[in-house]
């Protein structure tokens, strides 16, 4: 799987991704490929956890909305990720099953999202979450958010919580690896 995150402090937002791709037993890390886990929509920056099909798929399907694409808002985010579910069934044959008492289709992804104008969250169902202070996605999440929680109040920056939070999912998670690429920017008001 992977850690992703997500941090915003003080006027600054960071988002963070490990460089490992796992297969089963197999791993693919940055040294046999370049294994980018963030790309950019506009001024949004979008990291995907799951299945590496979701990569390509997401950032081709995203890209093509064009102006249709909004990530601005939880709204935005929301209607997004609700048309995007559709192309992703009607054009790349997503399967929507999970578990037979499922309340909707799920979209089977997990994405964080950083723009100027915030932090967001994207799961299965398309819950959109905006987040204040941080989050984190993948197989070393649990590892990133304990880092991340330890170090947000200490005088750091959201660039310096950001890479220890994906930092402490490569130690611990087997499915992530550094090196870590790292994007911040500053926060629009």
């Amino acid at each position: 799987m992977t850690t992703c995150v997500v941090v915003r402090k003080h006027d600054q937002i960071a988002i963070a991704a490990d460089s490992l791709v796992t297969f089963g037993d197999t791993r693919l890390s940055s040294a046999y490929e370049a294994n980018e886990k963030i790309f950019q929509v506009g001024d949004s920056y979008i990291a995907v956890a799951g299945t590496t099909a979701h990569f390509p798929v997401m950032k081709k399907l995203l890209a093509e909305m064009g102006d249709e694409c909004k990530l601005g808002s939880r709204d935005d985010v929301f209607d997004t990720f609700t048309r995007a579910h559709q192309i992703l069934k009607d054009k790349y044959f997503l399967n929507i099953k999970e578990e037979e008492d499922d309340p909707y289709e799920s979209s089977q992804i997990t994405t964080l999202i950083a723009n100027p104008r915030g932090i967001f969250g994207v799961y299965s169902y398309r819950e959109v979450f905006v987040f204040d202070r941080f989050w984190a996605i993948g197989s070393g999440k649990t590892f990133a958010l304990g880092a991340m929680y330890a170090a947000y109040d200490a005088p750091s920056t959201a660039r310096d919580i950001a890479e220890l939070g994906v930092s402490a999912g490569a130690e611990f998670d087997k499915s992530s690896a550094l090196p870590c690429r790292l994007i911040s920017f500053p926060m629009t008001q």
